[in-house]
């Protein structure tokens, strides 16, 4: 009896236990997804994708487009694996996790690449060796002026200009240049332009006499009335023979460029124009070149001293290649001897693109002239005259002009 009641007893368990087995749920698989951090960006943004819910301790592959990134889950089955954007359409753009079975997506939002931060805005050097140039608009070209400091990697310190003796004080072009940060240099020239070499009414002795008095006063007041720094660089390359200021033409005789000189210096004086410096500027010396000594005004008459030259290559029939220290070193040597201690300016200078490097060129004259301690700076000829001066008359010239400056800024 005892045996039997046992029996029933157990199998009213078992059955029971059977009946809550049959009648309990069963629990729900888990439904793959990813996701993705972060969900936006242009092509090219690294992605990483988590995923759960996937085969346990299996390979899978993530799909984006045609490229593919493998991936391993693990014991939960759950990932995470990092990708990168490839090349697609600004919009949407589906992404699938799947292993052999098993697959999820989510949709990553192709946006535009931000713009490039735009380069640094070229500034003014302060490099010893200050940079210069002319171009062919002047001091108010504001587009030539902005090419130039693009090409150089740097605004150029010194902006020059030319004038003559029917021009006015040109007070408009020098604001235009403080407005950039940089010193005027004016080249003023005594005669009118396009008139030749003979022009006996702007002979020396005419200047010395008086003549253009007046209108030389009125540049000094206005020089002065302006205020600021401005290097005046009047008859310049007087030791040619291709300008009417030259002695020994124009009927000019010797001694009177110095008088001439002296006498324009002390009529601007007189006007208290002390914001300007006279910039004394042979050309450089050459075979029949007149001496320099007895054409310089005096320690006195002159704030700078100065140099034009350049290397004409094989541009021109009677020229060729000059490297820029055979080009400079002799008139820079002749320079401190007349007139020791004060600062030198190259004023003109550029290189032909004929019979040599000229991106060669342009590394050694900046390298040259700026381990001359007492040379202050160099003005290039930015124009196509004679030959092709600019300093992007090719690309190479441009490269290492640019580099020859930044070299000199380190």
């Amino acid at each position: 009896m005892f045996r039997t009641l046992r029996t029933l007893f157990v199998a009213l368990i078992v059955g029971a236990g059977l009946a809550l087995s049959i009648v309990q749920p069963a629990s729900a698989a888990t439904t793959p997804q990813i996701t993705l951090n972060p969900g936006s960006g242009p092509v090219g943004s690294a992605v990483t994708v988590t995923g759960t819910g996937f085969k346990a301790a299996t390979t899978g592959t993530v799909i984006v487009g045609s490229t593919t990134f493998a991936f391993q889950t693990t014991s939960t089955g759950a990932f995470s694996t990092g990708i990168t954007i490839p090349a697609a359409s600004i919009g949407n753009l589906t992404i699938t996790a799947k292993t052999s079975s098993i697959k999820a997506s989510a949709t990553f939002v192709v946006q535009a690449a931000p713009a490039p931060a735009p380069a640094p805005a070229p500034t003014i050097s302060s490099a010893p060796l200050r940079f210069g140039v002319a171009t062919p608009g002047g001091p108010t070209a504001s587009t030539e002026l902005d090419e130039v400091a693009t090409l150089a990697g740097e605004v150029p310190s010194v902006v020059m200009s030319y004038k003559d003796f029917l021009q006015a004080p040109p007070i408009t072009e020098l604001d235009a240049v403080r407005s950039r940060g940089a010193t005027p240099l004016v080249t003023w020239e005594p005669w009118a332009w396009g008139g030749g070499v003979d022009q006996p009414a702007y002979s020396l002795a005419r200047i010395t006499a008086g003549d253009f008095d007046a209108y030389i006063s009125q540049w000094g007041q206005s020089l002065a009335a302006w205020g600021k720094p401005v290097m005046l660089r009047f008859a310049h390359e007087m030791n040619g023979n291709w300008y009417p200021w030259v002695e020994g033409v124009n009927g000019n005789q010797p001694g009177e460029y110095v008088a001439a000189w002296r006498h324009v210096h002390d009529v601007v004086a007189a006007t208290g124009a002390t914001n300007v410096q006279w910039v004394w500027s042979p050309n450089v010396p050459y075979w029949g070149s007149t001496d320099l000594t007895g054409l310089f005004p005096g320690a006195g008459y002159v704030d700078i001293v100065a140099l034009d030259g350049y290397n004409w290559g094989s541009s021109q029939t009677w020229s060729s290649w000059v490297s820029p220290v055979d080009l400079f070193a002799p008139g820079i040597s002749q320079l401190r001897t007349l007139a020791p201690g004060k600062p030198v300016l190259i004023a003109e200078t550029a290189s032909s693109e004929l019979g040599g490097s000229k991106a060669s060129w342009n590394t050694d004259l900046v390298s040259y002239l700026a381990a001359q301690p007492d040379v202050m700076g160099f003005v290039w000829f930015h124009m196509q005259k004679e030959t092709d001066w600019r300093i992007n008359s090719s690309d190479s010239s441009a490269s290492a002009f640019k580099s020859a400056l930044l070299a000199r800024r380190s």
